[in-house]
């Protein structure tokens, strides 16, 4: 039996878009996994410069494996890598990716250059992040439709129908009114019209395994609204975008496509230095070419997430998935 801290962010109050009860509960259902598992858990909050705190009484007293579900600290999203970076200066084992892989994958100007670098097939971008980028007549000749993202944000913040722009009038209007909110810089990339399909991926070295494919159903979506997961599609059950955007295991799919979207999940997991557990999520245009638009360390692994579907397709309970992200973490060196 060994003694399992699952450490996650309380820092929720400081974020609006952030559903706290959610995020306790997928704590507490992991940790109830360990303990069918035959481990022992215990819960451990941690909220923005209160962190020192708790690595001190970690430390004091080491668990076997601390279970990472922290996503942000102090209300920002962009401090999720340094509390890896602080439990690897702490000397504790944890769950999933280190703070480099981390900060690769939450900025998405740098996923973008290491994508392009490894030749990994990714939509052409724009990164704007001023007004002088805003006024760039080059805008004028991109190939639209475009869609935009917020820089450094996950969970669809951000993303509304608007995202989907058709020429330069819209992407200055909707990119600049997402600046001036957020208080970040925007990634344009070029829409990719086709399947949506998200690859899960778990283990490390030798015993690296993709567990069963889903894409996104669009069959719901109402004629003319856009086929992208919008932040409502992901949040707000009662958004006609959450009952038009629905995870389904893929369908229809030839051994030619899987094959395809595996090995570039594999090679966006192998580019950014991924470990344990991740999400690589890709359109298929009309070639069958898949195109990553998105590389997810740490996704959200509670009960009713992509990741639990996947390994449910795959013939793993619950607890056997839990179980298998920290044999991963207990069988790597601890900062590889």
């Amino acid at each position: 039996m060994a003694r399992v801290s699952v450490l996650y962010n309380t820092d929720y109050d400081d974020e609006p878009t952030v559903d706290a009860s959610s995020v306790e509960t997928s704590a507490r259902a992991i940790a109830g996994a360990l303990v069918a598992a035959g481990h022992a858990a215990e819960l451990v909050g941690v909220h923005g410069r209160e962190v020192f705190d708790v690595l001190a009484t970690l430390s004091s007293s080491p668990p076997d494996l601390v279970f990472n579900l922290c996503e942000s600290m102090a209300g920002d999203a962009r401090n999720e890598p340094t509390l890896a970076g602080l439990l690897d200066l702490f000397g504790l084992r944890y769950t999933g990716c280190d703070l480099p892989a981390l900060a690769a994958c939450l900025h998405k100007r740098r996923s973008k250059d290491i994508l392009l670098g490894r030749g990994i097939p990714t939509p052409p971008h724009r990164y704007l992040a001023t007004a002088a980028d805003l006024a760039d007549p080059g805008l004028e000749r991109l190939d639209y439709p475009w869609f935009l993202k917020l820089g450094h944000e996950d969970a669809s913040v951000g993303i509304t129908e608007a995202n989907l722009v058709r020429d330069a009038a819209a992407l200055r209007a909707r990119a600049g009114a997402m600046i001036a909110e957020y208080e970040q810089p925007v990634l344009a990339e070029r829409y990719v019209e086709g399947r949506e399909i998200n690859v899960t991926l778990i283990g490390n070295g030798a015993n690296l395994a993709v567990l069963p494919l889903h894409e996104i159903d669009f069959g719901a979506m109402p004629a003319g609204r856009p086929r992208i997961v919008s932040y409502a599609a992901k949040w707000d059950e009662m958004h006609v975008d959450y009952a038009g955007t629905k995870p389904v295991p893929l369908r229809d799919a030839n051994p030619a496509l899987v094959s395809a979207c595996e090995t570039v999940a594999r090679a966006a997991w192998d580019a950014h230095g991924l470990r344990d557990y991740a999400r690589v999520d890709l359109r298929i245009d009309q070639a069958g070419q898949p195109w990553v638009i998105d590389v997810n360390p740490n996704p959200d692994i509670s009960p009713d997430a992509g990741v639990a579907r996947s390994a449910a397709v795959a013939g793993m309970s619950y607890v056997q998935l839990i179980q298998r992200i920290a044999d991963a973490a207990w069988a790597r060196p601890a900062r590889a």
